[in-house]
């Protein structure tokens, strides 16, 4: 049970298919496991317990998820986004380590004796090593395959642990070993440090399908490398998909991408009418909803193709809904809604989500496991389950607004702001108040072209909800500040809220 035994069976069976290729460079299956085990047995030799990429998406990073597996190590990908100082503390948390990085960040990081560099084009040019003996793969399912330092929104970054058998428990169940023609192509743009990036790289080896890698993610240049490489499946954060429906609708344009069949978008909140614009766009293409977290493997629960088209073309609105919903539980895991005091939720019923099944860690490095003692992770996001399995978040459990002791969720405020024909994007957060300890604000960016008084969605608030909802301040922006992983980072807003003094003043 490790996760290199996957690149084993591609390579066995299809050696000179392509896995992977990043603008002019192809690598094969057979020339990945060569770069991998050549990789695996520096990292051997090296003596390290874990093996970084602080890079951009390059060949380098399945090679080294690999390599990370054949040499009996966790892989540990890093932020490349964060400061040097914040590099530097991760850094030292993974030592002893190899650690490659691309030539913008090999400086980004001090020296010391238990760190080895490795520079990307090195890595890279190991496909031409000698392959002449392969290492024996340990059979411990439980070995950590890889250490996932999270986004850190709220705090510094936790080590999310994910095991072998958590990851191969996720890839078996959910894809068909060499499933994908020769032909069949995935567009990768998310970083590899997201786990949404590990996973494309597991679950399109093991389906035996060709990886086409944007270093960086840009709507035109994304809609370019779909049309040259014939991609047949993307994913995307909802961010990323936005900017490709705004950058479509602004150039007045089809995709024009007849090979795309398949569309998985997830990591955050999908605004419903973003959804209902590009499945417009992409007519003909299958939209797949996938939400999962790092502490789980990747996906837990699903909105398929069909679920999507039902929804859009449905009179139903208990249908049409669905939306906005991350769909129903895979048949991997359970999921359940609780309150406060761990109590199991009926349908409809605002709560915090649990989540168990085997590809579920719920694992901290240093922490320990956070599973409860039913095997339940609590993911703290919060949410309800429909009376059909059909799981809606709203929100972070730490994003809720507490007034006068009422519990205020940010997630309904921000549905009815975009209910508004000239709202494009909203976030709602606390902010400080002396009588109530906290009071409600939210940041709107408006549509191109259009204005809105501030006291206009004030109302429009009071008429949907009560007066305890409605925003005291209303910050005017030009967008919202998000992480790369399509987050919205509610403590940046509470930041600007702060800086500006004149509450509703426009920046």
């Amino acid at each position: 049970m490790n996760i290199a035994m996957i690149l084993d069976m591609a390579a066995d069976s299809f050696p000179e298919r392509t896995a992977l290729q990043c603008g002019d460079d192809r690598f094969s299956y057979s020339e990945l496991r060569v770069a991998a085990r050549a990789l695996a047995r520096h990292v051997r030799a090296a003596g390290a317990a874990h093996l970084a990429l602080l890079d951009v998406n390059s060949p380098a990073a399945p090679i080294a998820i690999f390599a990370a597996a054949y040499a009996g190590v966790a892989y540990a990908p890093l932020n490349y986004r964060l400061t040097p100082e914040e590099i530097n503390e991760l850094v030292a948390r993974i030592a002893p380590a190899c650690i490659i990085a691309g030539p913008e960040h090999l400086a980004r990081f001090d020296g010391r004796d238990e760190l080895s560099v490795i520079a990307r084009d090195t890595v890279l040019a190991m496909r031409t090593a000698s392959d002449a003996e392969a290492p024996s793969l340990g059979e411990d399912p439980r070995a950590v395959a890889v250490l996932l330092f999270t986004s850190g929104t709220t705090g510094k970054p936790k080590a999310a642990i994910l095991r072998h058998e958590n990851l191969l428990s996720y890839i078996v169940g959910t894809v068909e070993f060499a499933a994908a023609d020769e032909q069949d192509a995935i567009a990768v743009a998310v970083p590899p440090y997201h786990i949404a990036g590990i996973s494309a790289v597991l679950s399109s080896t093991y389906a035996c399908r060709r990886m086409v890698q944007l270093e960086n993610f840009d709507a035109a240049a994304w809609l370019a490398a779909c049309r040259e490489h014939r991609v047949s499946n993307a994913f995307l954060v909802p961010t990323m998909l936005s900017r490709v429906v705004e950058y479509l609708l602004a150039a007045d344009a089809r995709p024009d991408l007849g090979s795309l069949r398949a569309i998985a978008y997830g990591g955050g909140k999908m605004p419903q009418s973003t959804i209902e614009s590009a499945m417009r766009l992409f007519d003909g293409v299958d939209f797949t909803n996938a939400y999962g977290l790092t502490e789980t493997s990747s996906t837990v629960a699903v909105l398929g193709p069909d679920e999507h088209r039902m929804a859009i073309t449905s009179e139903d609105p208990q249908v049409r809904r669905r939306l906005s919903s991350v769909g129903r539980a895979t048949g991997a895991v359970e999921i359940q809604v609780r309150d406060e005091a761990g109590v199991e939720l009926p349908p409809e019923s605002l709560g915090l989500v649990f989540v168990r099944g085997p590809q579920v860690s719920g694992e901290y490095d240093s922490l320990g496991s956070q599973l409860d003692s039913g095997g339940w992770f609590p993911t703290r996001d919060r949410g309800y389950l429909d009376a059909d399995g059909y799981l809606y978040l709203d929100g972070r459990a730490d994003d809720v607004i507490v007034r006068g002791g009422e519990n205020i969720s940010p997630g309904e405020i921000e549905d009815v702001l975009l209910t508004h024909p000239a709202v494009a994007d909203a976030a709602v957060v606390a902010i400080p108040d002396e009588q109530w300890g906290e009071a409600v604000a939210a940041a709107v960016v408006l549509k191109p072209g259009t204005r809105v008084a501030e006291q206009e969605l004030q109302d429009l608030v009071r008429e949907r909800l009560r007066s305890s909802r409605v925003p005291q301040a209303i910050l005017f922006k030009s967008e919202l500040p998000y992480n790369d992983l399509g987050k919205v980072l509610r403590r940046v807003i509470r930041q600007d809220i702060a800086r500006t003094g004149a509450l509703g003043a426009a920046i």
